[in-house]
């Protein structure tokens, strides 16, 4: 329907479900009419964007950077409505076993570092890009072993993440690359014991998901939408279990100074050329 706001997302777990038929319910409660259709990986989510079958997606980091090579390319915008403020002043860390002699970066050569999945920003192509502008080339002076869980979901599944910390822990790798949240995370749940590893080093800030829409995302529908989200308050009883599933305490206005970093590291491996060509604009 022509009034309908139709939102992309990844199923990248059945949670995502739950999470939209929340968010549809929620803003139907504030006379907006809103749907959402899923993708099963970023590519065919940013594929479909420009083909014009929905009006705004919720992207990683790095779909917002094929989106902007897209539009760049065809000349046109992308915009940032909105993120949450867990998707701002993120880090990855490089973890080492405790015991083991690693006391800095340079003492990584000739070793096997494990990180997620290959389109991670978070657990590969950022602390891939820290290691290469400290002098340690991935590949070159250290070999590298991905844990290619659910390519295609950026990195949002986070298993490949685990799997690189469950190969610390069994020597298999000697670090293991990982957003500073799910260190916390596997850290409460017991996959990394207390006192197993410790931080070697820690990335530069960037942020993580927004809500894209093409051009100047000025249509009445795109308005409203942003007003509701950004009045959602975490006190309101309804918004707060949505607000608790999407990880988030508030809605922010939509930055994109914190995709920098990461703009660097597909720059540095090229990791934007193939879905580019897919897109015949490269």
């Amino acid at each position: 329907m022509a009034d309908t706001l139709v939102l992309g997302a990844v199923a990248y777990d059945a949670k995502v479900v739950t999470i939209w038929d929340g968010f549809t319910r929620w803003f139907a409660a504030h006379g907006f009419d809103f749907d959402y259709v899923l993708h099963s990986n970023y590519e065919r989510q940013v594929e479909q964007h420009f083909a014009g079958a929905f009006d705004v997606a919720w992207n990683s980091p790095l779909a917002w950077l094929q989106a902007e090579a897209v539009a760049r390319a065809r000349g046109r915008r992308v915009c940032a409505l909105a993120m949450r403020d867990t998707d701002q002043d993120l880090a990855s860390v490089v973890l080492v076993r405790a015991e083991d002699a690693i006391h800095d970066l340079a003492d990584l050569r000739g070793r096997t570092i494990g990180v997620g999945a290959s389109d991670s920003p978070q657990a590969t192509l950022i602390p891939l890009l820290h290691l290469a502008e400290n002098g340690i080339e991935p590949g070159v002076d250290c070999a590298v072993r991905r844990f290619d869980v659910l390519v295609g979901k950026h990195g949002d599944h986070v298993g490949g993440e685990r799997e690189a910390v469950l190969a610390l822990l069994a020597g298999e790798v000697d670090a293991a690359c990982l957003i500073d949240g799910n260190l916390l995370a596997f850290s409460r749940e017991g996959t990394l014991p207390a006192g197993r590893t410790r931080v070697l080093a820690t990335t530069a800030r960037y942020d993580h998901c927004n809500f894209t829409a093409l051009d100047d995302g000025e249509s009445p529908k795109l308005r409203r939408f942003a007003e509701l989200l950004l009045g959602m308050r975490y006190a309101d009883p309804s918004a707060r279990p949505l607000m608790d599933l999407e990880g988030l305490k508030a809605w922010r206005p939509g930055r994109t100074s914190g995709y920098a970093l990461l703009g660097r590291a597909c720059a540095r491996f090229g990791s934007l050329a193939a879905f580019l060509a897919r897109m015949r604009v490269a």
